[in-house]
């Protein structure tokens, strides 16, 4: 089936998915979380001073999380890319991309007000990174459903995750509901992956395999992001182990569960084996590495 004949049988359940988000929609205010009585003036030229205390690897979870919300104009050009801007694929485009845009303005002005990051070294890293516009390059429907439903589950954990690690009640708030958003996100392209499972199932096997194979999580373009993405790792805020465990087991063993598909053709089948595969080996990695991890943080 081509690219387009999908897209086509599936606006009925865009439309329809689409009822049910707008229905389960809860409208928020950034300035309402944002703690503004602990602000005060920054001096043009004033050098930042850590008076947070937060651990680097947190600090580098937030800064990422932030620069990543920072790139939405390029995420949403791909996105429109793949699935255009008329009709109820525009309509849920736009309205994703609205409820995406409160991201950004909520992280910034918390970590501003609050002081917890460089807010120079931000700046310079928003630009570099808006800049750069480096996202994913999807290339079909069927790739693209896959990588999106994925990464916002991906991306709902690490807020998740950076928010249970910040001892500022405020900063938790924040978190959480930034992660709500990704998780209501996350529904809606999950539930649109089913779908298009049931109307081209060979297809679709075939795409979750090369996402399984190439997936990486937002912030590619980020200065130092290898650092940063080790970071995060080694204080298990997003590792191996938890995109086994949380994200691949649950969603493409479980929700979409390929092992029971059948009738797939033998390019399908193929390519089922391989990602069964690289699904059991991300889960002995993440074991190992998160053995390594406890390991050292014992001895010290």
């Amino acid at each position: 089936m081509d690219a387009n004949s999908l897209l086509s049988e599936l606006e009925p359940t865009v439309e329809r998915l689409l009822e049910r988000h707008l229905a389960g929609a809860k409208e928020w205010f950034p300035h309402e979380l944002v703690p503004w009585s602990l602000g005060r003036d920054f001096v043009p030229g004033e050098t930042w001073e850590d008076e947070v205390g937060l651990a680097p690897a947190v600090r580098s979870s937030l800064l990422v999380n932030l620069l990543t919300e920072d790139n939405l104009p390029y995420y949403t050009n791909m996105i429109t890319s793949v699935y255009g801007n008329g009709g109820v694929w525009g309509t849920w485009v736009r309205r994703w991309t609205a409820e995406e845009g409160r991201h950004s303005i909520v992280l910034r002005d918390y970590l501003t007000v609050t002081r917890t990051l460089d807010p120079v070294a931000l700046e310079r890293g928003r630009m570099a990174q808006v800049e750069c516009g480096q996202v994913p390059q999807l290339t079909n429907p069927r790739n693209g459903l896959v990588y999106v439903a994925l990464q916002e589950l991906a991306t709902r954990v690490a807020h998740h995750n950076t928010g249970k690690l910040l001892e500022d009640p405020a900063g938790y708030e924040v978190m959480k509901r930034v992660a709500a958003d990704e998780n209501r996100h996350y529904l809606f392209y999950r539930d649109l992956t089913t779908a298009a499972f049931e109307i081209d199932p060979s297809a679709m096997v075939i795409a979750v395999e090369e996402e399984v194979r190439t997936f990486e999580m937002p912030g590619t373009g980020i200065i130092d992001f290898q650092h940063h993405a080790k970071a995060i790792a080694r204080a298990g805020i997003y590792d191996f182990r938890i995109h086994h465990e949380q994200i691949l087991v649950p969603v493409v063993l479980g929700h979409w569960n390929i092992e029971a598909l059948v009738g797939l053709t033998p390019d399908a089948e193929l390519a089922r084996e391989s990602v069964l595969n690289r699904i059991e080996r991300i889960g002995k990695a993440g074991q190992r590495m998160a053995a390594q991890r406890d390991a050292v943080s014992v001895s010290a």
